[in-house]
């Protein structure tokens, strides 16, 4: 009886911890749930519930009506359900070693403690059998209620993230309060907020690059563009030497930039490009446009916000803040600072600049690409000209800036140029990725899974970039067949060669085939977007 119960523990054990830790960092990876993400991601993918776990609950049930006793049948059965358990928690084993991880699990703190609330769950019933119950039939109900939870774990992870709410919402009060007395206690600094559907991040870098040229500047770290990360950020990077703080903002839904900027409470405030991004969490273009502006409306009289004037979501908009506005552009004439003769190939890219009220024109050259970036790099020109930053120092500073790991980032990988755009996830930004792979010369290929959390219209905007492709590219390589199926849709529809639609579930099997492409031939291929690991298909 004691080996049996054993090997039971030790096969649920193997099977829980895989499990487990794969809907965990799903829970991470969906922001603990912030807005019912991860409970939405849950119930997109309950056919990860069938199989070995309803096999395994279907014995361990006959076991609890059928077996009594240590006979033989009995022995089976118990090393048939531990063996079908080490059986699960191989599957999972091999799934996240087999994932496509852009981003792994982390082990924070909370996750720690999450894991250490899951076992407490899982183990109770196990220690509740050893103790108390001590027999056949007892050990079969425990199997089976271990069995339950195993296949419900998606909301075993859950019950516990609630569990452990009051602890994780006392830890992170502790951490707010600290970064906000600090911000509080240095008066001299200048803090730059900068939201936008996409581009933030670029426009963040090239930003910290020419503020560093005069300013010690703090630019949040990566993608850092939540509540979170901007605490991190303050408690954990800014120190009495810093000058300024660049905040990038994120927002999933209308009240999330005014609730940073309660936190941080910027000066200056830059919007890039609004477009639809988020669209499903958001509800509508229009929730959209009034979320970027929270960072407008929430700047002081004596700042200033920072606009692009091509925009005709920026341009249409009625501010009721009346902090002084910037505006930015290369088809609008009738901007403070714009750019004009854009060039691009695969150096990077060339433009002029004229400042409202100066009549000398400047000369730029960067390594980043495409037009979308010239507005990034307006954007922060302006700026820079408002912290008093000579046009020499500005022109020296862009071209230093480097290019944003994994946006438009152009690098040879073996015998092909690879143009990474795998964190954009938007029309508008594809759309002008596609723009930037027009202008190379070459074999053009695009490697995509498509986008996502575009709500209703998200079939029809994926169709819509199928066509967009067509025009564009010799070669379409796609990722996850059900995903990408509209996509393909508008591909055919534009007389696309069918030949040349490549569908891969796996982006790794992407850069081999490319690669034998590349043997005759200069390529030049796009991966526009990588989805999360959440959206992968097997």
């Amino acid at each position: 009886m004691i080996i049996l119960y054993i090997l039971i523990i030790m096969s649920c054990s193997y099977a829980i911890m895989y499990k487990t830790l794969r809907n965990v960092h799903m829970l991470q990876q969906n922001l603990y749930n912030e807005n019912n993400r991860y409970l939405k991601w849950v119930f997109k993918n309950s056919n990860q519930w069938i199989g070995f776990d309803l096999f395994l609950i279907g014995i361990c049930f006959v076991g609890c009506i059928w077996v009594h006793d240590m006979e033989i049948v009995s022995v089976l059965c118990f090393i048939l359900g531990s063996l079908f358990m080490i059986l699960i928690g191989y599957r999972w084993y091999h799934l996240i070693k087999t994932d496509q991880n852009k981003k792994k699990l982390v082990f924070t703190g909370r996750v720690k403690r999450l894991l250490f609330t899951i076992t407490l769950i899982y183990f109770i019933p196990l220690f509740f059998d050893a103790l108390i119950v001590n027999t056949v039939q007892g050990t079969w109900v425990v199997f089976l209620i271990e069995s339950l939870l195993l296949y419900f774990n998606s909301i075993v992870v859950f019950i516990a993230m609630l569990i452990n709410w009051p602890i994780e919402n006392g830890i992170y009060l502790h951490y707010k309060k600290k970064a906000q007395n600090k911000l509080k206690s240095m008066n001299r600094l200048k803090i730059i907020g900068i939201t936008g559907s996409y581009g933030k991040t670029s426009c963040k870098n090239v930003l910290a690059t020419i503020l560093n040229s005069k300013y010690n500047t703090l630019p949040s770290p990566k993608n850092w563009n939540t509540f979170n990360g901007l605490i991190m950020t303050v408690n954990n990077y800014m120190d009495k030497f810093t000058d300024i703080f660049i905040a990038e903002m994120g927002a999933y839904v209308k009240g999330e930039i005014k609730r940073l900027c309660h936190l941080i409470h910027p000066k200056y405030g830059i919007i890039t490009t609004i477009g639809q991004a988020h669209l499903e969490s958001f509800g509508s273009q229009e929730n959209i446009q009034i979320g970027k502006f929270e960072l407008i409306e929430s700047l002081p009289s004596d700042g200033f916000g920072i606009l692009n004037g091509d925009d005709p979501l920026q341009l249409s908009y009625q501010i009721k803040n009346p902090v002084r506005i910037i505006w930015i552009g290369i088809d609008n004439p009738d901007v403070d600072v714009r750019a004009s003769n854009i060039k691009c190939s695969n150096k990077g890219t060339t433009f002029d600049v004229v400042f409202k009220g100066d009549k000398k024109t400047y000369s730029f050259e960067t390594k980043l690409l495409g037009k979308h970036n010239v507005y990034n790099i307006l954007a922060a020109l302006a700026c820079g000209r408002e912290f008093e930053i000579e046009p020499d120092d500005l022109i020296h500073a862009v071209k230093s800036v480097k290019p944003v790991e994994h946006r438009l980032e152009l690098k040879k990988i073996g015998n092909f140029y690879e143009i990474d755009d795998a964190y954009n996830a938007n029309p508008v930004g594809a759309k002008r990725a596609l723009e930037v792979l027009d202008m190379m010369p070459g074999t053009k290929v695009i490697v995509t899974p498509g986008m996502i959390e575009l709500g209703e219209q998200e079939y029809k905007l994926n169709k819509e970039f199928g066509k967009q492709i067509s025009d564009v590219a010799d070669v379409v390589i796609l990722i996850g067949e059900k995903k990408t199926k509209p996509i393909k849709e508008g591909l055919l529809e534009k007389g696309f060669d069918k030949e040349n639609i490549i569908v891969f579930n796996d982006v790794r099997d992407a850069f081999p085939f490319i690669g034998n492409m590349a043997i005759n031939e200069e390529v030049y291929a796009l991966f526009e977007n990588d989805l999360p690991d959440t959206f992968n298909e097997k």
